[in-house]
């Protein structure tokens, strides 16, 4: 190696030498050049001798590489070409990249239809990865570029063979897609191959092709209901939800298709991909509405748990169970139930909405309670969501408001929402609104109509006065209320109450006289065109009332006529016209000065609308008998409006379509049919299966069990669902051990929800797959052990059986373990091998006659554990009305935390309490029951009313276990008397209840049984009977007074009687009419009463100023609207009589 070579050897750190420094008499740019020009020269040489090559200009390939753009247009032109070379390259790295970078345009919505020719060159390449973005490419352009993609069809046709799955579901995409009728042959005969092929992709990618192909020839439409035949009986998850699709854009009338799939469709439905869910779940709606009868027919009983109804084929029973007609529902009826009751909990919002308008329709009512949770989670969602979730929930509210009216938090508006979702909850709590829990309602609206969006504050204005004419307890405190917002800086929020004030003084108008006159001060002040036009009819319509004031306001309108609005000046003609007729000397003249006005007005409305009332009112020659008529046609009495929900007919149309959405008929909407009013064969959804095998299934020492006549009863099927559930996929053994600690423990109870998804797919499974022998020995086992375990466990509970077994009684019973269904091989295997032996039934029947009341226990127990399929939704009902009820308290409580008054229980002084008949002893067959309230606090809850019962045996033989049985609503709180195990005849005993009747004076219902019969009775509070006084001092009344004005305030002017004028008699009235204290006052003209309420604690304040003649000022103020306005009426009649 010679010296230079070793100099110019590469080294770690090597660094080209520098060279000399430039002549100092160069500038000093020029030297600066020179210095890099002989750097750039050494590292040249440097380069050669180490054998390097430093390319001056990068390749084509590189600059497409490292491509920059400069201006748009030029550079997504030079883009595109530099991807065109890049596809026509030879190397797969750059026709890969390019390939990613031109779907990368597509996805961003660039137009890249340019590089067609180009890509499909690639169509045959054998890159897999480079293939498939190429019929990705495809898919999107081969429509529009239907001449360049016909040239690859034979490509197209080769890639449906290729072994790889996705090459063949891309390549039918691909063929599909080209929408051209001449190959249509082609994509029939491929789509038919590709319905046969092993791959489940592929045959869900021929399922999509179906509705392309029907939508480009209808005329194949036999040929493609064919190939969804074969595709319906697809047993893989992947293909159901694609075929029922193209069902419904294809056949959907084709019912028969489904008959045969319907129970698989059922329990493949959990697994199957989430929009395949929807769609499965809105065809098996609809089919269910033409297959089962509507268990919602009035009188229906349901007894699902009846065996003999349904199991026996005894003939005598059956002529029995037809006299009686119980609603049984359809085991495929239940399944479909079942199946679809678990994906309540997906998490895509799409699929809870089918679930929720598949309950709607096909549900018993007392069962569709169950969605209303899911729904309200719903609405933590965006707001595209909110808002279809809210429009479904308005139309469902309507309907049934104890569905949601726990949930009644929940459509508070909040300061975030957007005004359509704003609207939308506030529709939702106006159909909410009740007697019981308006006064809360009423008090949120109070603070929706100070919000800064004026069309939410006009909206709130309009749902105040739905609630006024839906609430006439309410009209009143709503009215005047209206009228405070009639003072407000907001012209938006003053209009809307004049509006709505019009459409509430029509209901009453005789009593608002002095509201008319109110509204004439404000007409100057008011700019709104509907506002004026409302006053100016009021105006008119009652211009008798206040015959001084409408001649005034028709003056000044005359005088602004022309500036006004259109609407303006028709509702001004209107009044003239009505004065002209009812006050002509002092209207005359300003009549006909008007009708000249309007006579060359613009608006040929205007126009038409004067001529036509002067030749109705003025009489000449050409008006003929018209004139005589004229006073009955304008001052005709008119029906007061009807303010209704603007959702009340879109029950119409199916719950969560778009049609429901739009309020319209959208294209493609399928309506659902009626029920049918004979449920047609059920055996067409039965399915043929091979007898299993039973050589591999018996134990040892065991004998097989002859065949049952009879399926098993809904007991044993529940039974074993509940085993199922606990044990899982564990053995026999194991799941026995399990079943009986789960029965014995409250834990494993409770964890049963959270099992569902598992305990869904186990009961799934076991649907297709035969049990053997050894199989039903074990279930014998465990089914004993589940007998035993709830008897034992339901000792300790006897004592508490007189209050738990309310509501659970006989309603839990009657539906508890109803009816199920599977496909008919579930039902078939299960006949085979999991019948009892005849001693097992002996031992039940025994157990059911000696422990009647425990067996019912159980059997509640079981369907608790039982995914709460079979449990009646009213059972749910308590829990949900008693959070409603603390709901209301807390929410009023809230503004009672600064009371000064102290509780105390005063006893009534007047004499004795009243005393109301509960039951009659010929009604109740000897038992006879009186009732009166006792005004004492109740020892067993605060917010209860104690009530204390009479009962007295008239009959001549003893009355045993006399007890309270079922209360109607099942939310209802009481606290029922012990049983009273033995009542002698002509004897008495009293006992005491308390009943919280949440602040209403709603009738309790329940039932009074003995050892044989049970009677409907009722309890019907006075509003008096729900307060319990107070004792305040008078500066305290005074002070909370002040806190309860406007709508919290009611009064009228009464007249009493002569005689209760005096203080006394006064106290003595108003103390037997409520039960509330005395404060003392420093007037003799005033009395002051107050009082709370028991259940929620409200403040009831009750003041009377005496004023001459007889009169007095009634004055209640409460935050209890309803309350006040019932206990306004009793203390008025009270004071009344002599």
């Amino acid at each position: 190696m010679t010296k230079a070579e070793r100099r110019l050897q590469w080294k770690p750190g090597w660094r080209a030498p520098r060279p000399p420094p430039a002549p100092s008499g160069l500038p000093l740019d020029f030297s600066a050049l020179t210095s890099k020009i002989g750097a750039m020269r050494t590292v040249l040489v440097s380069a050669e001798n180490l054998q390097l090559t430093l390319k001056t200009e990068p390749s084509q390939e590189e600059q497409a590489l490292t491509h920059t753009k400069s201006s748009p247009k030029e550079t997504h032109k030079a883009g595109n070409e530099d991807l065109k070379e890049m596809l026509e390259s030879n190397k797969d790295s750059l026709k890969l990249e390019a390939m990613k970078r031109v779907v990368g345009l597509i996805a961003k919505g660039k137009n890249a239809s340019e590089l067609f020719p180009a890509v499909v060159k690639n169509v045959a390449s054998k890159n897999i990865e480079l293939k498939k973005l190429v019929y990705v490419y495809l898919v999107r352009y081969a429509e529009e570029q239907q001449d360049l993609a016909l040239l690859s069809i034979s490509t197209f046709q080769r890639a449906l063979k290729d072994p790889n799955q996705f090459i063949r579901g891309s390549a039918l995409r691909v063929l599909s897609s080209i929408r051209v009728p001449i190959i249509v042959p082609i994509m029939m005969l491929a789509i038919k191959e590709a319905a046969a092929d092993l791959s489940p992709y592929v045959r869900k990618t021929s399922a999509h092709a179906i509705q392309k192909l029907y939508s480009m020839d209808p005329d194949q439409k036999e040929q493609l209901i064919e190939v969804i035949e074969k595709l319906l009986k697809d047993k893989s998850t992947l293909v159901a939800g694609s075929v029922v699709l193209a069902f419904e854009e294809v056949c959907p009338d084709r019912i028969d298709l489904i008959h045969k799939n319907y129970r698989k469709l059922c329990n493949l439905l959990v697994d199957v991909e989430e929009w395949g869910q929807v769609v499965i779940i809105s065809m098996l709606t609809r089919y269910a509405r033409t297959q089962f009868t509507s268990p919602w027919k009035e009188g229906a009983t349901f007894d699902e748990n009846n065996e003999k109804a349904f199991y026996e084929s005894d003939s005598e029973e059956k002529k029995d169970q037809m006299e009686a007609q119980p609603y049984i529902m359809d085991p495929d009826h239940r399944l479909l139930l079942r199946n679809t009751k678990p994906l309540l909990q997906s998490r895509n919002t799409a699929v809870v909405m089918s679930v929720a308008q598949l309950y709607w329709h096909l549900a018993p009512k007392h069962e569709v309670n169950i969605v209303t949770k899911s729904l309200v989670r719903l609405l933590r969602s965006h707001r595209e969501v909110q808002y279809i979730v809210l429009q479904n929930i308005a139309t469902m509210s309507i309907q049934r408001k104890g569905m949601f009216e726990p949930f009644m938090k929940s459509f508070y508006v909040r300061s975030t929402d957007a005004t359509h979702i704003k609207t939308l909850k506030l529709e939702i709590l106006t159909n909410l609104a009740n007697e019981a829990n308006i006064s809360t309602i009423l008090r949120e609206f109070q603070t929706y109509v100070k919000s800064q969006d004026k069309a939410f504050a006009a909206a709130t204005i309009q749902a105040i006065g739905r609630c006024a004419t839906n609430i006439s307890e309410v009209t009143d405190t709503c009215l005047s209320g209206l009228v405070l917002l009639l003072s407000n800086r907001d012209e938006t929020v003053v209009a809307e109450s004049v509006v709505v004030i019009k459409k509430l003084l029509q209901t009453q108008p005789t009593q608002h006289s002095e509201i008319i006159k109110h509204m004439a001060k404000l007409f100057d002040n008011i700019t709104v065109s509907m506002a004026r036009a409302s006053i100016l009819w009021l105006m008119g319509e009652y211009c008798e009332r206040v015959p001084k004031i409408a001649p005034d306001v028709l003056r000044k309108m005359a005088k602004t006529f022309t500036a006004e609005e259109d609407i303006v000046k028709l509702q001004t003609v209107n009044l003239a016209a009505k004065l002209y007729l009812t006050n002509s000397k002092q209207t005359k003249l300003l009549t006909q000065y008007i009708l000249n006005l309007g006579k060359y007005d613009q608006s040929y409305d205007i126009r038409d609308r004067t001529r036509f009332i002067r030749q109705l009112i003025v009489p000449n020659e050409k008006s003929g008998a018209l004139n005589k008529y004229a006073r009955r046609i304008l001052l005709a009495p008119k029906p007061a409006p009807v303010l209704e929900s603007a959702f009340k007919d879109r029950d119409r149309y199916q719950l969560g379509t778009l049609s429901h959405s739009l309020n319209t008929k959208a294209t493609g909407y399928l309506e659902l049919s009626d029920w049918p009013a004979v449920a047609p064969d059920q055996s067409v959804r039965n399915v043929e299966v091979i007898e299993p095998v039973q050589e591999w299934a018996p134990l040892v020492g065991k004998t097989k069990k002859p065949k049952s006549d009879k399926f098993y009863s809904d007991d044993e099927e529940e039974k074993e669902e509940e085993r199922s559930e606990s044990s899982g996929s564990k053995d026999s053994s194991s799941s026995s051990g399990s079943s009986s600690e789960e029965s014995g423990s409250g834990s494993e109870e409770e964890s049963s929800e959270e099992s569902e998804h598992t305990s869904s797919d186990s009961g799934k499974s076991s649907s297709g797959s035969e049990k053997s022998s050894s199989e039903s020995d074990s279930e014998q086992k465990k089914k004993k052990k589940m007998m035993k375990a709830p008897q034992k466990k339901s000792k300790p509970t006897a004592a508490f059986s007189d209050s738990d077994e309310n509501g659970n009684g006989p309603v839990a019973q009657a539906s508890s373990s109803s009816a199920k269904s599977s496909s008919d091989s579930e039902t078939d295997s299960e006949d085979d091998s999991d019948s009892d032996s005849p001693a097992t039934q002996q031992k039940k029947k025994r157990d059911v006659k000696l422990n009647p009341k425990v067996e019912v226990k159980s059997k509640v127990e079981v369907s608790l554990l039982d995914l709460d399929d079979f449990s009646p939704a009213p059972t749910n009902a308590p829990k949900s009305l008693v959070v409603s009820s603390s709901l209301l308290s807390d929410l009023e409580g809230l503004s009672l935390s600064n009371i000064s008054s102290t509780m105390q229980v005063t006893t009534p002084s007047f004499g004795p309490v009243k005393t109301y008949e509960l039951l009659h002893h010929m009604t109740g067959k000897g038992l006879s029951a009186k009732y009166h309230f006792s005004r004492q606090p109740c020892l067993y809850q605060p917010n209860m009313v104690a009530v204390q019962v009479i009962l007295t045996n008239s009959s001549d033989h003893s009355l045993e276990e006399i007890h309270i049985g079922d209360r109607s609503p099942a939310s209802l709180n009481i606290h029922c008397f012990n049983t009273i195990e033995r009542l002698e005849p002509e004897a008495s005993v009293t006992v005491s209840m308390g009943i919280d009747f949440s602040d209403s004076t709603q009738a309790a219902n329940f039932q009074l049984c003995t050892k044989e019969d049970q009677f409907s009775v009722s309890i019907q509070p006075a509003v008096g009977e729900l307060l319990m006084p107070s004792t305040m001092t008078e500066q305290d009344f005074i002070k909370e007074q002040g806190k309860l004005l406007g709508m919290n305030e009611t009064s009228a002017t009464i007249t009493m009687a002569t005689a209760n004028t005096s203080s006394q008699a006064i106290s003595k009235h108003v103390l037997c009419a409520a039960n509330v204290g005395v404060v003392s006052s420093s007037e003799n003209s005033f009395h002051r009463f107050a009082g709370q309420t028991v259940s929620s604690g409200a403040l009831v304040l009750v003041s009377l100023e005496l004023k001459e003649s007889s009169t007095a000022l009634l004055t209640i103020n409460t935050e209890k609207s309803v309350m006040a306005s019932m206990l306004l009426r009793d203390l008025k009649q009270s004071l009344a009589q002599a």
